[in-house]
This record gives structure tokens, sequence and C-alpha cells, in this order.
């Protein structure tokens, strides 16, 4: 059994940079290892992926000092899983490891949705056996639908903590009613909205909801798929494999593509000043915002591990924070 990975376990930063995480005993990370790339093309990937890198990529996070991944099992049709779990027993600590639930896919690869026990039941066993875990820190739905059995679906993810299976539950991509009749069953740790400086419909509600009542929130995306990465160009964009989602994203193309990496521009700009990326900025940015307690950061080889990690570790000043919002969007 793998030592769990706790602040001063090893990493080179975060040791004392840590948040609890809503009414869990976690403290994580402002970053943690998002697992989505990394499950490669299959099911709206990003394109193919070396495996071997994957698992560098992996422990050079934890070596850094991130305590914590974030995965699913349509991610690669289950492929994200066992990646993460061919990681963990190579690595010499244990991250906390979340993982969600509501999606299922046949042999042909045709994904269903459901949030029935029984589904859901499979789904926590499937999902164990390829993470090679005894039991899941954190287990989310991914997605509210059919929401006509999300009152089902939370009361089962009740009792598979009840029965120790997972330790805490969240949800993904929820509205503020849609958690509400959640917490009326059972209490929520956790949700996984989607947040960057694109994009930033989630502050107007569901932050300040989950800041009111003691809900952590994890959000993905903080540097929109890595329009703001500082990395990105209209020629890496021509150049993405067809099975890469974000070759049809509107944010990848024209119009908004030229603005979006003008942004990116700005990013690296205020990022000189920190010796820092513009990913990091756009990271630092999204973590600064009222209500988030991390963010879910993709990192698919070592040398993005090493571009994005100090982003959970600098702090925007009023005047770069406002420059930044003051963007054209």
């Amino acid at each position: 059994m793998l030592e769990l990975l706790v602040p001063g376990a090893g990493g080179i930063l975060y040791d004392t940079i840590m948040n609890r995480l809503g009414n869990s005993d976690m403290e994580l990370t402002p970053i943690g290892l998002g697992a989505w790339a990394i499950g490669g093309p299959a099911m709206r990937g990003w394109g193919s992926q070396d495996d071997d890198v994957s698992v560098r990529t992996i422990h050079a996070a934890l070596d850094a000092g991130v305590n914590w991944i974030d995965t699913a099992p349509v991610y690669g049709l289950g492929h994200s899983e066992e990646i993460v779990g061919r990681a963990l027993r190579s690595a010499g600590v244990r991250p906390y490891v979340f993982t969600k639930c509501s999606m299922t896919w046949n042999e042909r690869g045709a994904l269903s949705r459901s949030l029935k026990q029984g589904s859901l039941r499979g789904e926590v066993e499937a999902s164990l056996r390829r993470l090679a875990v005894e039991v899941i820190d954190l287990y989310q739905i991914h997605l509210p639908m059919p929401e006509a059995e999300i009152e089902e679906g939370w009361q089962t993810m009740a009792q598979l903590r009840q029965e120790g299976k997972v330790r805490w539950i969240g949800v993904s991509n929820f509205s503020v009613e849609q958690i509400r009749r959640c917490s009326a069953i059972a209490p929520v740790t956790s949700t996984q909205p989607g947040l960057n400086i694109i994009h930033r419909g989630v502050m107007d509600d569901v932050l300040p909801y989950c800041a009111e009542h003691g809900i952590g929130a994890i959000v993905y995306s903080p540097m929109a798929g890595g329009l703001l990465s500082g990395r990105m160009s209209a020629d890496r964009v021509r150049q993405m494999d067809d099975t890469d989602w974000r070759k049809r994203a509107d944010a990848f193309n024209e119009p908004q593509l030229s603005r979006n990496l003008a942004l990116a521009d700005l990013l690296a700009e205020i990022g000189r000043e920190h010796d820092a990326t513009a990913g990091e900025v756009a990271i630092a940015w999204t973590l600064r915002q009222h209500g988030v307690t991390a963010a879910i950061v993709g990192m698919r080889s070592p040398d993005q591990v090493a571009g994005v990690i100090r982003g959970g570790e600098i702090t925007l000043s009023d005047d770069e924070a406002a420059r930044i919002e003051a963007f054209e969007l």
C-alpha cells in the first residue's frame, strides 16, 4: 500500500499552500493533474498520446508536489483510468484519486447515460479495478443526465460512501438547482465546473452558492484547453490531429482564435513579471476567484508540468487582474 501524499511528502512546491475541499478531510494542492488528455483519441479525445510519456508526466507532477489526480471512465473509454492506475503502481506515493460516473459505453464505443443504481454500482467496481485502488477518494457524477434520475443517482452515491467504496462524493457540471436537489438527500462535498478567463459564467451563480454553503469547487479548463498556455498558435491548431476535439471548437477557429491568442500574449507579458508562463498566469487568475478551491490542469508531458506548476504558487496583483479582466472578449 502506497503512502498517501500529504503536505511536505517530497514535493518541491505546495508544502504550505493547501486548501480544504468542502466538507471533506482532504487538503488539496492548488492544482491537480487532469487526466482527460492522457486517455488518448477515443471519445472526444485530444489526439494520439504515448502511454509511457503519460506515466512519466504523472510521476513528474507528483514529484513537483501535486497531491491529487482527476480522471473519468469516459476519458479514452477506460484508458485514462488504466494509465493512472499504472502510474500509481510505480509511484513512491499515493495521491488522492478522483473519478466520475454516469456514462458508459458498449463494444462499439457508443455512449449511454444513466444514474440508475445498478449502472452506478457497476461503474464504481470497474473504476476501482482500472485504477487499482481500494477506495476512490472523490467520486463525482460527471453530468446531471438523465436529469429525472438525479435523486436516484445521488442516493446511490451516498450509499457507496456508506459502504466504503468511495470516501467523498461530488458533482460535475451541475446547476445550482441541481446541486440543491442533491443536498436535500446527502451533503455535497464538491462541484466541478468549467472556469477560465474566456468562460466565466459560473462566477455568477454556482461559485457564490458553493462558497455560501461550504461546497468545494475544483474547476476545470483554467487554460481554456491550452488556448491560454502561451504555446498555442494558428499553425499548431491547423496541425492538430483530426481526433483532437479542439480542432472543431469555435474558440480555436476564427474569428475567436486571433482574439484568444492576443489574450494569451497579454498573459505572457504579465507572466514575465513573475518569471511565469502565460498558462501559469491563467491558472493563477482562476484560483483567485471567490469560491474556487483548486484547479484541474491538464498535463500531457513532463515539459508541460514544468510550464504550469507555478500557477498554483504565484499571486497576481489587483492591477494585473484588472488588466486581464479589462481585455475585450
